[in-house]
Formats: structure tokens, C-alpha cells, sequence
């Protein structure tokens, strides 16, 4: 499975509607990272291989999501987003972390198993 693009109306229908709810409540099942990048970024470009190696590995456990901040720009502008890449991780309990930055792949696969897969195993 290949990371997955969303659009501001697949934002809201698919991770959280913040027209419609006041405080976070995120609407899907599996853990998700959402990327805010742009083409144009290195650093952008350095993360998504990465990305895309993890949406193969974590199949079925988490999704991965690619937000293009110049396109959706009501989105950035929602989340606060002033350096890309930004990373939003929403764990299995659907509490949010954003963290700007561009990370090694042994940095996400941390993040992952440490923080958004725990509570899903220990629910288990």
C-alpha cells in the first residue's frame, strides 16, 4: 500500500472534521502519520521514500497520509504548519504529536512501535 494523498475535504472526512467538532477527536481506526510537505522542499523529498518504504512495512497497522501544503493551504493554515516537512503521528488512541522536521527512517520505525502502536497492543 503507497501512502495516501489527502485533500482537505479527505482530511475531514478520513482524520478530523475541525469545521464541525471543537476539540480533536481523530475519525479513524488504524494510527496514521500525515506528512504537510511540498514538491519543491529537499527535505520533503528526502522523507518520502522513507514514507513509502513504512506504509509497505506497517501495512495494515498504520496509515500514511501526504498533505501538499502549497495546495491545501486552508489546511496549513489550520494546523499552524510553518516549516515543512511537518509530521502529524496520531497514535492508536488518536491523541496527535506534531513534530516539524525530516527524520531517518530508524526515527519513524521508533516513533511507530514506541507511541502509535502501544496502545493497540496493550488493548489487545
Amino acid at each position: 500500500m503507497a501512502t495516501i494523498q489527502l485533500t482537505t475535504a479527505g482530511f475531514k472526512e478520513k482524520v478530523f472534521n475541525y469545521e464541525t467538532e471543537k476539540d480533536w477527536k481523530y475519525q479513524g481506526t488504524l494510527p496514521a502519520i500525515i506528512d504537510f510537505y511540498a514538491d519543491w522542499c529537499g527535505p520533503c523529498k528526502m522523507v518520502a521514500p522513507v514514507l513509502e518504504e513504512l506504509s509497505n512495512e506497517y501495512e495494515g497497522k498504520i496509515l500514511i497520509y501526504k498533505v501538499n501544503t502549497d495546495i491545501e493551504q486552508e489546511l496549513s493554515s489550520v494546523f499552524g504548519i510553518q516549516s515543512i516537512p511537518t509530521i502529524l503521528f496520531i497514535g492508536a488512541d488518536g491523541e496527535p504529536m506534531m513534530q516539524p522536521g525530516a527524520f531517518p527512517k530508524h526515527v519513524f520505525k521508533k516513533i511507530i512501535e514506541e507511541n502509535l502502536l502501544t496502545t493497540a497492543k496493550s488493548e489487545e
